[in-house]
C-alpha cells in the first residue's frame, strides 16, 4: 500500500488528504493545528506527532502550505533532512516561482525528487477530488507525480520544469480575478440599466460575454446553482486567498518586467475587499462591493 505524509491541513490540504486516505492510501498527516489534525484522522488519516514522523516510510510527501517562506523552512528544516531517499516530494502550495525552484533545487541534491503543483478549483474541488493540478517538475518524474495527484484531481498538467506550475497557477489566477470584475461590473451596470439580471445572465452566457467567471461560477445568486453566490458566497475560492495570488502575480511582474496594469488593478480592488472584513467569503462576492450593497453581505 502507498503511504503519503500530509502536511498542511488547512482549509484545502483538509479535504486533500481526505481523498488520498479514501483511495486506499495510508496517509501520515501532520498540521500544527490539533483541531486540523482531528478533522484528518475522522476522515481516515494517520495521526503523526511531527513532520518528520510523518515522513517515515513515505513514498510521497506532499505539502499544503501558506506562503514561500513556509514552503521553504518546512522543505529546509523538516523534510529534505527526513524524507526517504527517492521519495517524490510535492508542494501544492500557492508561492513565488523563486521560492519554488530554491526548494527544488536543494531537494534534487539531496537525491529527492521535487515538484509543484498548484492547484486551481478551491475549497469545494479539494473535497470533491476535483482540483486541477498545474505541476512543474523533470520530465522523468512526471508520470509519477501525475498518479500520485490522482485521487484528488479532475485534470493535471505539466507546466514545464522546476517553478513552471506556479508561473501558470498565478496567470491562471490573474486571468480569473481580472475576468471576474469584468462580469461583476457588468452585472452591477445592467442593474442599473433596468436590466433583469437573470436576463443577462442567459443572454450574456450564450453571446461573446461568456466565460468561466460567468457561465460556472456566476456571482449572482441563482445564475449558477453550484456557485457560492447561491450560498451567500460561503466556501469556494476565499477572498483573502485571491488577493494573496495577485500580489504574488504583482510581484512576478515586477521582477519580470511584464506589463500587467489590469492584474495591478484587480488586485488593488481585492486587497480593499478583503481590508473591509470580507477576506473569508468568496471573490465573486466583489460584486456587492459593485453594487454598493455590502451591508447584504
Amino acid at each position: 500500500m502507498t503511504s503519503t505524509a500530509f502536511i498542511g491541513l488547512g482549509n484545502m490540504g483538509a479535504g486533500m488528504a481526505a481523498n488520498l486516505a479514501k483511495a486506499g492510501q495510508t496517509v501520515w498527516a501532520f498540521d500544527l493545528s490539533a483541531t486540523a489534525l482531528d478533522r484528518a484522522v475522522a476522515a481516515g488519516c494517520q495521526r503523526a506527532a511531527s513532520t518528520a514522523q510523518a515522513l517515515t516510510d513515505a513514498d510521497t510527501v506532499i505539502t499544503m502550505l501558506p506562503a514561500g517562506a513556509a514552503v521553504r523552512a518546512v522543505w529546509g528544516s523538516e523534510i529534505l533532512p527526513h524524507a526517504k531517499p527517492g521519495a517524490l516530494i510535492i508542494d501544492c502550495s500557492t508561492i513565488d516561482v523563486e521560492s519554488a525552484r530554491l526548494v527544488a533545487v536543494e531537494a534534487s541534491k539531496k537525491g529527492l525528487r521535487p515538484a509543484d503543483a498548484p492547484v486551481s478549483g478551491g475549497i469545494m474541488a479539494a473535497d470533491a477530488g476535483t482540483l486541477a493540478f498545474m505541476v512543474g517538475c523533470a520530465d522523468a518524474d512526471y508520470p509519477a507525480v501525475e498518479a500520485a495527484l490522482a485521487p484528488m484531481a479532475r485534470v493535471t498538467i505539466h507546466a514545464g520544469q522546476s517553478g513552471a506550475g506556479q508561473a501558470a497557477k498565478i496567470c491562471n489566477n490573474m486571468l480569473l480575478g481580472i475576468s471576474m470584475i469584468g462580469v461583476c461590473e457588468a452585472f452591477a451596470l445592467a442593474e442599473k440599466l433596468d436590466l433583469d439580471p437573470m436576463r443577462f445572465f442567459d443572454i450574456a452566457s450564450k453571446s461573446s460575454g461568456q466565460c468561466w467567471s460567468l457561465n460556472t461560477y456566476c456571482p449572482w445568486p441563482g445564475g449558477v446553482e453550484s456557485a457560492p453566490s447561491n450560498r451567500n458566497y460561503e466556501g469556494g475560492f476565499l477572498t483573502a486567498l485571491m488577493s494573496k495570488d495577485l500580489k504574488l502575480a504583482q510581484e512576478a511582474a515586477a521582477k519580470s518586467g511584464a506589463a500587467t496594469p489590469l492584474g495591478a488593478q484587480a488586485q488593488a480592488l481585492y486587497a480593499l475587499f478583503e481590508a473591509q472584513g470580507y477576506g473569508q467569503k468568496d471573490f465573486s462576492a466583489i460584486l456587492q462591493l459593485m453594487r454598493g450593497r455590502l451591508v447584504d453581505l
